[in-house]
């Protein structure tokens, strides 16, 4: 009928396919990234934790269970026990390091805990000073 007239819909349909395909790539790929940023996160969480855990042990090994305050407090392997569901595949190691402050003695707890393995691993250490 009109013979000038030429079609535009395959043209367009081909442009909103391919459009539309690269909404689609962008938004898997943000959400990838969401979802390795949180993975880390929460290991980061738990090694902080673990930390904290491991610095309350190591005190209460030398002030309540009379350990002495050097390097070898050891490790806590939180899965040795079994029950502790939120620090599973986490590790602490605690050190004591005697410091003297203005004439008066305090000792040093280190705590470096370790959780997670390849790269969702995160590790975080936490200090607590104290004297007698």
């Amino acid at each position: 009928m009109y013979p000038k007239q030429r079609g535009i819909g395959l043209p367009a349909t081909i442009f909103l396919i391919v459009i539309l395909a690269l909404i689609v790539v962008a938004m898997s790929d943000l959400t990838e990234d969401a979802n390795t940023g949180f993975a880390q996160d929460f290991q980061s969480t738990r090694a902080f934790y673990a930390a904290e855990s491991g610095a309350q042990v190591a005190l209460n090994r030398v002030f309540v269970g009379g350990e002495d305050c050097d390097n070898t407090l050891g490790y806590l392997d939180f899965d040795a026990d079994g029950d502790n569901p939120g620090l599973n595949n986490c590790v602490a190691q605690l050190v004591c390091q005697m410091d003297t402050v203005s004439g008066t003695e305090y000792m040093t707890f280190t705590s470096t805990a370790t959780c997670g393995a390849g790269l969702d691993q995160a590790t975080r250490a936490v200090q607590v000073r104290a004297h007698d």
